[in-house]
């Protein structure tokens, strides 16, 4: 059996119950980063096996991690925080983890777009999640297949491209497209920002440095 688990995104009241006890009960633990796992595991006291599982090794461990489920261990999935696959390692794993027959669960857990997308206060029965955009290449096609997304859009950017990137939604999307800019979900210094995409700009523009990890969410054509 592989169980994937989500983790806080940022305060560790948010780990559920299950999520602990299968920590505990698994032979052994596959994660993104096994020394901020490492430090997670200490927090609640669990002393278990990691094994490294990230963007740049994930391809040539998935027969590894496959043939020991195969006889008869049993996993976790954790990415650095929120919930395995979701714009983080753990696709690949679980696709091959289906296709030679071993059991796959995911516990629900954090995740950082949700939150970010019901308290945006835009739109949330229908949506599209993007992630994050392309860096260079690929980009800018990207952005003009979404000038006609009648859903709400949800992305994820780092607080390095921020400005970047919203000041590309107002060339793409126009100026007077609401949206939402949600950071440091669930820490003390957590802050959404709403307007239209002019507004949220420039009150990240003004900003000397922008920190935590970014949602962005904007509303549909």
């Amino acid at each position: 059996m592989l169980y994937l688990v989500p983790t806080p995104i940022g305060n560790l009241e948010d780990m559920t119950l299950r999520g602990l006890r299968i920590l505990k009960e698994v032979d052994f633990i596959i994660a993104e980063d096994t020394r901020k796992t490492g430090i997670l595991l200490k927090h609640f006291a669990i002393s278990k096996p990691l094994q490294s599982n990230h963007t740049h090794n994930e391809h040539r461990n998935v027969a590894k991690f496959v043939a020991s489920l195969k006889e008869g261990q049993t996993a976790a999935l954790v990415s650095d925080a929120g919930t395995p696959a979701i714009s983080d390692p753990g696709f690949l794993l679980v696709r091959a983890c289906l296709k030679a027959g071993i059991a796959v669960q995911c516990l629900p857990g954090a995740t950082a777009f949700v939150p970010a997308l019901v308290n945006s206060g835009l739109p949330c029965e229908r949506f599209c999640f993007e992630g994050f955009l392309p860096h260079k290449k690929g980009r800018q096609k990207r952005l003009k297949a979404l000038v006609e997304e009648s859903r709400t859009m949800v992305f994820y950017e780092s607080p390095f491209r921020l400005v970047k990137t919203l000041t590309q939604f107002v060339d793409y999307f126009g100026a007077d497209r609401p949206a939402s800019v949600s950071r440091e979900l669930t820490k003390l210094y957590e802050e959404t920002v709403r307007g239209t995409l002019a507004e949220c700009l420039q009150h990240f523009e003004k900003q000397a440095k922008v920190k935590g990890e970014i949602v962005i969410v904007v509303q549909g054509k």
